[in-house]
C-alpha cells in the first residue's frame, strides 16, 4: 500500500527561521511534492526520518507512540530553543492517507 503524508507545522516554540504554523510538507509514497511543500529543513527531516519511514510503511502512529490515532502522529525538531540556542522547536503533525493507484 502507498501513502500520502502531509506534515503540517502545528506549533513553533521560540523562533524558527523556516517554518510558521500552517506550513506543510507533502510526501507521496517516498517523494516530496516540491510544488505543494514549504522548504525542507534538514534538521527536522533527519529527526523525523526513522519514525516517518515506519509510518509511511503502514505502522500506526499509536504503535509508534507518536499519536493516539492510527493515521495522525506528532513529531518535533531537535532544536531546544532559548536559552540554549537562538532557534526554536517546531512541532509537526503527520496525517496519513492511502494513495489511490
Amino acid at each position: 500500500m502507498k501513502y500520502k503524508v502531509t506534515i503540517e507545522v502545528k506549533e513553533v516554540r521560540g523562533h524558527c527561521p523556516i517554518y510558521k504554523p500552517g506550513d506543510r510538507i507533502v510526501l507521496e509514497w517516498f517523494y516530496i511534492k516540491c510544488n505543494e511543500s514549504k522548504e525542507v529543513c534538514l534538521h527536522a527531516v533527519c529527526a523525523m526520518s526513522t519514525l516517518l519511514s515506519a509510518f509511511m510503511h503502514g505502522v500506526s502512529a499509536k504503535e509508534l507512540g507518536i499519536g493516539s490515532r492510527d493515521d495522525v502522529g506528532y513529531l518535533q525538531c531537535p532544536d531546544p530553543g532559548s536559552p540554549y540556542t537562538c532557534g526554536g522547536t517546531v512541532v509537526f503533525e503527520l496525517r496519513r492517507e492511502v494513495l489511490k493507484e
